[in-house]
């Protein structure tokens, strides 16, 4: 799993006395620089020295919450489970109002993989704080790992107006709008930021992702039941698509779904072509050859008339003398 980031480097250590959030006084610049290292050591992984950073925290500062909640989540880290969890739930009680400590909860609650009582930790976290963005991505992450689908299109669209400059964001969001089924929402969102790129050298510094990003919103047009839509972009997009293995493909099975068998077995015998052995291109060919919509990749518990069989004899046949 990624390792989660804490979103501390400025909320957490808190030096400013006009900050509301938090019942907790705020930190004198000495200690904040301690506890700005105790996160450093978290996120490099030295646990000890975190440890040690903190407990010179708590010297002076017994109850600070948020302190005492990242001990928690370093002595987490080092296997000791039960007496983190009570440092955490005490930060909490001693700072209820800090994200830092409901987000530190959270995760203390994802690395055992209690992804429900994550979400809600992580929502008490935008409570207090409801436009930190590391916070937003990592629910959107537990969201859909739980496949809470309304949720994650909430958070990812809530990111994408937050930093509508970050490519990510457009495309999770397109993600999203694809998996609930909302499939000409998501084209548009994709249009919209092919639009951004206008005037822009992206295209032609990133030809391979650009690229694929064509082809994902080809696809959304196939998912929506407009094979013919899709094959009119697919060949529109032709000299842009930078894998032309996977568009002659991709144009092979629109061709097949529209009906036109010919060209789909033509299409799918010059990517034989390229590898002889192919399962999938030759489920294609075999439904060309039927002038089936649908390739048959498992003949075994299928139903095969006469007719069917003396055709893909046939065919064999040829193949056999072309590729011996």
């Amino acid at each position: 799993a990624r390792r989660a980031s804490l979103s501390l480097r400025r909320s957490a250590a808190r030096t400013a006395p006009e900050d509301e959030h938090s019942m907790a006084p705020p930190l004198p610049a000495k200690e904040a620089t301690l506890f700005k290292a105790i996160v450093k050591h978290y996120e490099l992984k030295s646990y000890k020295k975190g440890l040690r950073a903190a407990d010179q925290v708590l010297k002076k500062f017994p109850e600070h919450g948020e302190t005492i909640a990242m001990k928690g989540l370093l002595l987490n880290c080092m296997e000791k489970k039960e007496e983190a969890y009570d440092l955490v739930r005490k930060g909490i009680k001693l700072d209820i109002k800090s994200q830092v400590c409901w987000h530190v909860y959270g995760l203390l609650y994802r690395s055992d993989r209690e992804y429900a009582q994550a979400i809600k930790c992580y929502r008490g976290a935008l409570r207090h704080e409801p436009d930190n963005v590391k916070i937003l991505r990592d629910l959107s992450m537990l969201q859909i790992q739980l496949r809470l689908l309304p949720g994650f299109l909430e958070t990812r669209q809530k990111l994408l107006t937050m930093k509508p400059t970050n490519r990510m964001h457009w495309f999770t969001f397109a993600v999203a709008l694809h998996l609930v089924g909302r499939y000409d929402e998501a084209v548009g969102v994709v249009e919209a930021y092919e639009r951004t790129l206008e005037g822009s050298d992206e295209p032609s510094k990133e030809p391979y992702e650009y690229s694929e990003m064509l082809l994902y919103k080809n696809t959304l047009y196939e998912e929506a039941g407009q094979p013919q839509k899709a094959l009119d972009d697919l060949d529109a997009i032709k000299e842009k698509v930078a894998d032309r293995t996977g568009w002659r493909e991709r144009r092979a099975a629109l061709l097949l779904a529209v009906g036109r068998h010919g060209e789909a077995g033509e299409e799918y015998l010059a990517l034989l072509k390229r590898n002889p052995e192919h399962f999938g291109w030759h489920a294609g060919l075999q439904a060309a050859e039927l002038q089936t919509a649908t390739p048959t990749e498992r003949w075994l518990s299928a139903e095969v008339t006469a007719e069917a069989e003396a055709t893909l004899a046939a065919l064999y046949s040829k193949l056999q003398k072309a590729y011996p």
